[in-house]
């Protein structure tokens, strides 16, 4: 006889599943969940408990607008309403900050995106004996749903998935699996194809024609295993994006924000953060600038020492910095941090580091203690755990805003500005 057990659902946990109390009194994580329902919960053949039947559904609750909703891993909380879950990360963000020892948090804006907006996707390829499938693994499966539908996706994409499905399926360097990388760009969809075999010359010749028939200025291509830089395999046009009125050239694969919204929310939010009286002579130090998302716009501000590990990225911002008021340097700052000396020196430091956080960087901005400090999180865990060297270094938090650009996803992106008094220095410019 299967085993059941109803309990209510307490709250909605970092990973965006209800946490409830088992019969034995542990904590169990339940996805498909929301805080305050009365759930009834059953043992699978783990032992582990999940969800039978929602017994008190709560007011938060919708219908899950795809219909991949499950089977698809992209989205996983399609059975909450958007406004809510806003607010979940909203809070998910102040209890990441009350973590890191701050207290008295201002009140958090926030922003949610638009469906049908998002501009980049990786996607995964596998090969069917009737074809080829493209799309997202499901939750905690490496199994791979046949991506059809989107609500998400920017309708540019999902559009060139079929003639995608067409040539993939002739190609001979896909063996079993490849991976599918589309930045939606200025200038049409850019395209980085990693497959598990090498690349052959009828291959070569069916993605350029994939380039000519879909309008695809550039298809760049590369081993999955491979270290490397990837080579263009396919190139019918020239590849731009505009950022803050500057023209780049991108990087294949590069990296940008999952929407042309949000990257203007996020850049807002940052411009916002800078002191009032910030000098046009005055020094903005940012780390990790990528391609020059935030550099652009803060050079309009003041001078700006822009850091950044991957080459092919700073060289596409260095080739669009000209005339303006940008140094940039190629640095590994998980390897070689910009040092407390340097920190102290700058007016403000900016930093948008990767999922994992700033690491070695963090310890030399908190022992530089600059006044202002602006933290663009992907990551609350990273989040708290970086500021909280902030938060023992005296500083305190000025503002913050959470942009939703994953929608239905458990995604976070937040912009949080710290500010430390200013007190004495010694001739090194650090603070006694």
């Amino acid at each position: 006889m299967t085993e059941t057990y109803d309990t209510d659902v307490l709250y909605l946990a970092t990973q965006g599943d209800g946490a409830v109390l088992t019969p034995d009194g542990n904590k169990a994580y339940i996805p498909q969940t929301l805080a305050g329902e009365r759930v009834r919960l059953t043992k699978n053949a783990d032992g582990k408990w999940q969800l039978a039947q929602v017994l008190q559904p709560s007011p938060n609750r919708q219908t899950p607008p795809c219909t991949l909703f499950e089977r698809c891993g992209g989205c996983t909380l399609q059975h909450i309403k958007p406004a809510t879950i806003l607010q979940w990360k909203k809070a998910t963000v102040q209890h990441a900050l009350q973590k890191a020892g701050f207290t008295n948090l201002p009140a958090c804006s926030a922003q949610q995106v638009q469906q049908h907006t998002r501009r980049r996707a990786d996607l995964a390829v596998r090969r069917q004996p009737d074809g080829i499938i493209i799309g997202l693994h499901a939750r905690n499966s490496s199994t791979v749903t046949d991506l059809t539908s989107c609500i998400v996706l920017h309708p540019d994409i999902m559009k060139a998935l079929s003639a995608f499905r067409a040539t993939l399926r002739s190609l001979n360097a896909i063996r079993r699996e490849a991976n599918l990388h589309i930045n939606l760009l200025d200038s049409g969809l850019d395209v980085l194809l990693q497959t598990d075999g090498p690349l052959t010359a009828p291959d070569r010749v069916r993605l350029a024609q994939l380039a000519t028939d879909q309008h695809i200025p550039r298809i760049s291509w590369q081993l999955i295993k491979d270290t490397g830089l990837p080579e263009v395999a396919a190139q019918s046009g020239s590849v731009y994006q505009t950022i803050a009125s500057h023209q780049i050239t991108p990087p294949p694969g590069t990296f940008l924000q999952a929407t042309g919204e949000s990257e203007i929310y996020i850049q807002e939010a940052v411009i916002k953060s800078l002191p009032a009286k910030l000098n046009r002579r005055d020094i903005i130090t940012e780390l990790y600038a990528g391609c020059g998302t935030f550099t652009f716009p803060l050079a309009e501000r003041a001078r700006v020492n822009a850091y950044e590990g991957y080459a092919p990225a700073l060289d596409a911002l260095k080739k669009a910095s000209g005339g303006t008021r940008i140094n940039a340097f190629c640095r590994d700052l998980n390897h070689q941090p910009v040092l407390a000396k340097e920190i102290a020196a700058s007016a403000v430091v900016v930093l948008d580091p990767p999922h994992a956080g700033a690491k070695l960087q963090m310890r030399q901005i908190a022992q530089g203690q600059p006044t202002h400090i602006i933290y663009v999180s992907c990551n609350p865990a990273a989040l708290a755990q970086d500021a909280s060297l902030l938060a023992k270094a005296g500083y305190t938090v000025e503002n913050v805003t959470v942009v939703d650009q994953f929608l239905w996803s458990t995604e976070i992106e937040a912009v949080c500005s710290f500010k430390r008094e200013s007190s004495r220095r010694n001739r090194n410019g650090l603070s006694r």
